[in-house]
């Protein structure tokens, strides 16, 4: 039976899509004047934390497409299909790694000091051409996938956007095609799967672990990309929850399909707090100066004790303890609730990572009304992108419950 596309005026009303405008220009308007205020360095440094925390969750969705596919996860057809939306973040996120660039001396602690010969890695240029270069990799990767999967689940007819007609210029998908469109976006999902390990771990270690240069972890690449799924795949949730509880759009997932879902998210929680304890353990085992000097400031010294204690019980126990109930991972309210904390609390982690490079000697925690109102704007970058993408190929949001188009 043919189904009925679903109108994109369901999804981008004119009040909703208000509502993302007006939530991008307070970010913007924030950003800037704080930017231009006595505190140029908080404006840029919750648009680093910003920058980290969104396109991780976009680049976390993402792979949950290639790596369903890849496995044959038959389930996850419906998920898939919302999860390459997120590949409309990738553009603006690669801009919003290049305007890093100007507010470098307010968000690298390293620059001008004595680096001990660590000047050849750590310097501004190579720094911002070796991540670009990731990036676009990584983006190249994941809007090949994209290219390979979106013909099979499109029409040939419907809107003509310049995407659309990009994805569509070959008319309609004859079953001959399907088998080798199948078999190249397995090879691209591969692609993406590796470059996804292998990127973020740079962005990690050049963006993240530099911040203090004299110290280090091998394991920091490992764990910089499992938080990203698991962020990744929470917003995942989010937005088929959003999409599922609002009957004009005709989206519906079976009470099982949440269920597996929301058995990876559990999952990645777990395992995100397994590399985290594997990198304190192991630290704390050694004992070595320069190593152990990272972890107590951030875990035992005040302020930030009681934001580690936070993180640690926000992003973990309390989700730990939820999800064991089989019943919570069916129902997508709770859920919903569940995953935007598990965001915020990674949000709050970042900050954890990152404040005492960037503010040393503070006596309390030194969040201001311009970091939450900063991030609003990048929520509302991600909503835009996302609403654009699901104007263009309103196909994806027609499904049925326990579909198992993949």
């Amino acid at each position: 039976m043919t189904q009925k596309t679903p109108s994109t005026d369901a999804i981008a009303t004119k009040p909703v899509m208000g509502l993302f405008y007006a939530l991008t220009a307070v970010g913007l308007l924030s950003f800037g004047l704080c930017a231009v205020g006595q505190h140029p360095e908080k404006a840029w440094q919750a648009y680093l934390i910003n920058f980290l925390v969104f396109s991780a969750i976009a680049q976390g969705a993402v792979l949950f497409s290639t790596l369903m596919h890849t496995v044959g996860a038959k389930w996850s057809g419906p998920l898939s299909g919302l999860a390459e939306s997120f590949t409309a973040f990738f553009p603006v996120s690669f801009v919003l790694f290049l305007i890093l660039f100007f507010g470098s001396r307010h968000v690298f602690p390293w620059i001008g000091q004595d680096l001990h010969g660590k000047e050849v890695w750590l310097n501004l240029p190579f720094l911002f051409s070796r991540d670009a270069v990731g990036l676009l990799v990584l983006y190249g990767a994941g809007f090949a996938y994209l290219y390979h999967a979106l013909p099979t689940k499109l029409r040939s007819g419907g809107t003509h956007g310049l995407f659309r007609r990009l994805f569509m210029k070959h008319g309609a998908v004859t079953p001959g095609d399907i088998g080798r469109l199948q078999s190249r976006k397995t090879v691209f999902a591969i692609c993406y799967m590796l470059a996804f390990a292998l990127v973020l771990s740079l962005l990690g270690y050049d963006l993240v672990m530099s911040m203090d240069p004299h110290w280090y972890s091998t394991l920091f690449g490992a764990y910089s990309f499992v938080k990203a799924i698991y962020i990744g795949f929470g917003a995942l949730i989010i937005l088929a929850s959003l999409l599922h509880l609002n009957p004009r759009i005709g989206f519906t997932l079976a009470p099982s399909q949440f269920h597996d879902i929301g058995k990876l998210f559990f999952a990645f929680c777990l395992v995100w707090a397994d590399f985290f304890y594997c990198q304190f353990v192991v630290i704390w085992y050694g004992n070595i100066s320069e190593e152990t000097s990272y972890i107590i400031e951030r875990v035992m010294h005040s302020p930030w004790n009681i934001l580690a204690w936070t993180v640690f019980f926000v992003g973990f126990i309390m989700p730990f303890i939820i999800l064991l109930n089989k019943k919570i991972k069916t129902q997508p309210k709770p859920m919903m609730v569940i995953c935007i904390v598990v965001i915020l609390a990674i949000w709050l982690e970042h900050f954890l990572i990152l404040g005492p490079s960037l503010y040393h000697g503070a006596h309390r925690i030194p969040l201001s009304i311009w970091d939450p109102l900063i991030s609003l704007g990048f929520i509302g970058l991600m909503a835009l992108s996302l609403a654009a993408f699901f104007k263009e190929f309103p196909e994806l949001l027609v499904s049925r419950a326990g579909s198992e188009v993949n």
